[in-house]
């Protein structure tokens, strides 16, 4: 089981995991605000899924303020809507997925990621799938769409927030860490580490994200499995119109009809998919997120135990005005 730990910044630095004390509390602070931002107009992409083998559509539209991020599965009788948010969360096994089948959709990390990356938060996005396309198992393609018809801001305000005591949590060795830091910005680290005896090198990536930073050092970074970890996959049926020339595929020397785009691509594929996991909070996070053998379990959490603090907080501010 997942353990929640929260440790005040003096125990645990930012740049080092050391051990972690448990203590609960409510870490969480606002920081500031900034105008919300939303699509321009309709930005198509399509391909094929890489678990279904589908034929995928997607579309980015423009949302009204505070609408946050909706998938609507247009396949699905009467299009139902899934929000992006951690409370949807229903799968998290090597991807994220949210809501119940039929009326679901996995690998949603590298779409969210493209949109939080780009600093896009309220946006509808029609599926036709129960998965979004593949492409080159990267966000780059999302990102060129959206890009490419720009965004506009909105009038309402969104929220900003930090913490003032570090927050962490892990399981089975991994660790991962929201950090506060005296500058306001999202800085993300990552430590990966498969062993010695891994066809991937243990390697790190730290990385300053903004719109600029995301779409021009992360955005492009492909997933990656193991040459055992894609066989086990199309033995249960899965990946069926998937090549090793599609994504990253590590064999006992490395890629498989394959080349890195960066020595640590791996490492900064990572901090995408963190990227589009934190984008389930629903609000903007500043600090230092320090993550070592991470993944989508581990992202989520993080994820819930802010929510629950800023749920606390909320709560905390409503009854002092009360009692006032």
């Amino acid at each position: 089981m997942l353990r929640v730990l929260i440790a005040t910044a003096k125990q645990v630095s930012s740049s080092t995991i050391g051990p972690l004390a448990a203590r609960k509390g409510i870490s969480v602070k606002r920081l500031g605000y900034r105008y919300q931002r939303t699509v321009a107009g309709p930005a198509h992409v399509h391909g094929v899924g890489y678990l279904t083998g589908a034929t995928v559509n997607l579309c980015f539209r423009p949302a009204p303020p505070s609408t946050g991020i909706v998938f609507v599965r247009t396949d699905q009788r009467g299009r139902p809507e899934i929000p992006a948010c951690v409370e949807q969360v229903t799968g998290t096994q090597r991807r994220t997925t949210l809501g119940d089948p039929p009326e679901q959709v996995g690998l949603v990390e590298h779409v969210l990621a493209a949109v939080a990356g780009l600093r896009i938060d309220n946006c509808i996005i029609e599926i036709d799938a129960p998965e979004p396309p593949g492409l080159d198992g990267s966000a780059r393609g999302f990102v060129r769409a959206l890009q490419k018809v720009g965004v506009v801001m909105q009038a309402p305000r969104r929220a900003v927030w930090t913490v003032d005591e570090s927050v962490l949590v892990g399981h089975d060795g991994a660790t991962l860490a929201l950090h506060p830091i005296p500058v306001d910005e999202l800085r993300i680290s990552y430590f990966l580490d498969y062993g010695l005896h891994s066809p991937i090198d243990r390697q790190h990536h730290t990385e300053r994200v903004t719109p600029q930073t995301f779409s021009q050092e992360l955005a492009d970074c492909r997933t990656f499995v193991l040459e055992s970890e894609a066989a086990e996959l199309r033995r249960q049926g899965l990946g069926s119109r998937t090549s090793e020339a599609d994504l990253l595929v590590f064999g006992t020397h490395g890629p498989i009809r394959n080349v890195l785009r960066y020595a640590n691509e791996p490492a900064r594929h990572k901090i995408l998919d963190l990227v589009g996991d934190l984008a389930l909070f629903g609000h903007d996070l500043r600090g230092h997120v320090v993550a070592y053998r991470s993944g989508h379990p581990l992202n989520v959490e993080l994820v819930r135990e802010l929510t629950r603090q800023l749920a606390c907080a909320s709560t905390t501010t409503r009854a002092v005005r009360c009692a006032a």
